[in-house]
């Protein structure tokens, strides 16, 4: 049977009917859609696997590892900044190993449609030293899940799966199998701990375990040689990029798809020996171009991003890949004139424009004061008509930014973070302020939701006033407000009281996201 599926709907159709147990998430664009689809799945629903979104990276992988050492498959989806998050218990997780099946899937953003940078998770898996798949198509991305499951069994390491943001957000046709079940709960007394005597020991067997991991990837049907008479160029096409190549020069050229790693060296080093030079196509950072010119050393010229026959930056596409083949491709468009720039803004009536309305009618009585952002829709708040935002660098960094700056001596400080932010990882910083006294003030600003990433779960609703006293915030300068612009008297006054507080003020301005509000608004009326 076939049905017409995103390449994130493929992976978590493809999970479920692997088996899958349990998934575990925080939402971040291109990764969201997966845990949404199985959380509208029928069958998940039938079988209870778990979907409920998690407060951020570190407590998903963390989580997903505890349903594997029960012997369950399970499923952790991020973007890839979200690696960052959960690096520890992420590379700690290839010497503890796995029982149950366990995949990583990053999903990274080259070009950065809606990240901060354009950090390539295949470094992950190589740094931990564990397999890593990346499909090229819906239906690999499909298939590879049980691959992905069977082969996590098999050498009982995690299993990364890396997409792109075209391959997660284009949709295809894809042939579905039929469900199979899940793996029964299995508590044998193991050791997972990583204790320096036992991680020595663990950490020998995952190198014993390379050369199986190697040998896995060169007899993958994933990774395929194509042949053609003309020798002159080899090309070797990693994941989405195989796609281009084929648009591009169709079955002119001797390709090499690799969709599974590590690299196969023994494939590799056969197309050099045939080729006078190698071009790696792979989107991302040079990953596979670095690993190809150690395998092959300097029999065989290797071009790519380095060489720039490649752009160094940013997706691949179909005319790049013919020009770095010295072909032309498709018709040339220049970009329009004289169009007005049209910027990303906060929707109309959202309760963050109240917010920065009236703290940039506050902070604008202080020359030399700073308002340090976070991640979030809120961002936009950098742009104009606010242009409020000094900083915004990673999630929950807004509190420990103006706290340093406060530390400094910079007044005011003051930090603007969202409700689902502050829960994924802005509650430490809040305590380091409280423990310091931290001469700082803290918008949390809450709209009940996670606004940035389509309206998921907020970790921390209704409960962020109980969280901040629990965290040492005095009860006196903790405030909740309705940034309506009726209150903007009440709202500034209150700001204005904190700024001059020494120590540390949480004001918390409280509005449903307008679309979220609307959205429920629609399925109540249909009751």
């Amino acid at each position: 049977m076939k049905q017409l599926l995103l390449g994130d709907e493929a992976i978590a159709l493809g999970a479920l009917h692997a088996g899958l147990s349990g998934v575990y998430a925080y939402p971040g664009t291109p990764s969201t859609e997966i845990t949404e689809y199985i959380q509208n799945s029928k069958l998940a629903k039938e079988r209870n696997v778990h979907s409920r979104w998690c407060t951020n990276e570190k407590t998903a992988m963390e989580a997903a590892l505890g349903m594997s050492y029960a012997g369950k498959r399970a499923l952790v989806c991020m973007k890839h900044v979200g690696m960052n998050v959960c690096a520890d218990a992420f590379v700690n997780s290839a010497i503890t190993g796995v029982k149950g099946g366990l995949i990583v899937l990053a999903a990274d953003d080259p070009s950065m449609h809606s990240s901060q940078n354009e950090q390539d998770s295949r470094f992950y898996a190589k740094f931990a030293m564990i397999p890593a798949f990346e499909p090229s198509n819906q239906q690999e991305a499909y298939d590879m899940m049980d691959k992905a499951f069977e082969l996590s069994e098999r050498l009982k390491e995690p299993v990364m799966l890396r997409v792109v943001t075209r391959l997660a957000h284009s949709r295809a046709a894809v042939e579905v199998s039929e469900p199979k079940a899940e793996n029964r709960l299995d508590i044998a007394k193991e050791s997972w701990v990583l204790l320096p005597g036992i991680a020595r020991r663990k950490y020998d067997e995952l190198i014993a375990k390379q050369p199986s991991m190697l040998e896995a990837s060169e007899g993958s049907a994933y990774n395929k040689r194509e042949n053609s008479a003309d020798k002159k160029t080899g090309i070797i096409a990693c994941g989405i990029a195989y796609n281009y190549v084929k648009e591009a020069a169709g079955s002119e050229y001797n390709v090499l798809k690799v969709s599974q790693y590590p690299m196969p060296v023994a494939k590799i080093k056969t197309l050099a020996s045939e080729c006078d030079e190698i071009i790696v196509m792979e989107d991302g950072q040079p990953v596979a171009e670095e690993r190809v010119r150690n395998i092959i050393g300097d029999t065989c010229p290797v071009k790519g991003r380095l060489t720039g026959d490649l752009p160094r930056t940013g997706e691949l596409t179909p005319d790049c890949v013919a020009k770095a083949l010295g072909k032309k491709f498709g018709p040339a468009f220049e970009v329009a004139k004289n169009l007005a720039g049209r910027p990303p803004q906060l929707c109309q009536g959202c309760g963050h424009r109240d917010v920065y309305t009236a703290l940039n009618k506050v902070a604008a009585e202080y020359p030399d004061h700073r308002i340090f952002g976070d991640i979030g829709c809120y961002t936009l708040g950098a742009l104009p008509p606010f242009q409020a935002l000094s900083s915004c660098v990673d999630m929950g960094a807004s509190i420990t930014m103006a706290k340093g700056a406060a530390d400094a001596g910079l007044f005011p400080s003051i930090a603007v973070i969202g409700d689902s932010t502050f829960t994924h990882s802005g509650m430490t910083g809040l305590l380091d302020a409280v423990n310091d006294k931290s001469n700082i003030t803290v918008i949390i600003s809450d709209n009940l939701t996670t606004g940035m990433t389509g309206g998921q779960d907020s970790a921390g609703t209704n409960k962020f006033e109980q969280i901040c006293l629990g965290l040492g915030v005095e009860p006196e300068h903790l405030h909740v407000v309705v940034p309506l612009p009726k209150n903007m008297e009440e709202i500034t006054r209150i700001i204005k009281q904190e700024i001059e507080y020494n120590g540390v003020s949480v004001i918390i301005p409280r509005r449903e996201c307008i679309q979220t509000a609307a959205r429920h608004a629609k399925a109540a009326a249909k009751k």
